[in-house]
């Protein structure tokens, strides 16, 4: 064998041993369910950039959908077995979130809606609705009391209405007073950036 041969047969060796180390170590990210947190630990270090800050230009103030009264009888499931339903929220701005504890972009956002809720909760015309689509509940309530996350999440008890549906999580919809979904944000954001927080508080003062 030549010399050449000889390193060729290196780097392939080489390159094998650095992809079965790669493998292994996703493999084991992914059995062990840490993929989640360490993917949203990542995505959560994008969202220091500022380039996804809640972006308000979104708003739709004349076409937006509004919610009917059958969408308001959309019935949430609390975590102590008692349930509700979106009407309770009624007549106040709402701030609902779509998420699940095994989606990494809603594990990265989770501490900017927290830091939007400690700032404008006390606000008694903004309500968050977080709203958990795990098929195993105790996931996401396992992964709230990990984080010491204060904000109020449920689970859907009744049938999705079609205006918060969507192939994305986390989906982010904000509820006017009078029911019009004015703002819808598909996939990952910062909501605690300054210009998104005085926005849902001048929402709730008119």
């Amino acid at each position: 064998m030549t010399s050449t041969e000889k390193n060729k047969t290196s780097d392939w060796k080489r390159s094998l041993i650095k992809w079965s180390v790669i493998g292994a170590v996703i493999a084991l990210l992914y059995f062990t369910g840490w993929h989640t947190e360490v993917l949203g630990t990542l995505q959560r270090g994008m969202l220091w950039t500022g380039l996804f800050d809640a972006d308000t230009s979104q708003v739709t103030t004349t076409d937006g959908p509004v919610l009917t009264s059958q969408d308001y009888q959309f019935e949430l499931l609390q975590t102590n077995g008692s349930r509700t339903t979106l009407s309770e929220f009624k007549g106040n701005v709402i701030f609902l979130n779509v998420w699940a504890s095994w989606c990494p972009p809603c594990v990265a956002e989770m501490p900017t809606i927290e830091s939007l809720y400690n700032k404008v909760s006390d606000n008694e015309h903004i309500r968050f609705v977080l709203l958990s689509m795990d098929q195993e509940p105790q996931k996401a309530v396992q992964f709230m009391k990990s984080k010491k996350f204060d904000m109020p999440y449920y689970f859907p008890s009744s049938e999705l209405p079609t205006k918060f549906q969507s192939q994305y999580l986390p989906t982010t919809y904000v509820i006017s007073k009078e029911g019009k979904v004015i703002y819808k944000k598909e996939g990952i954001a910062d909501y605690s950036a300054p210009v998104f927080m005085q926005w849902i508080e001048e929402l709730a003062q008119k």
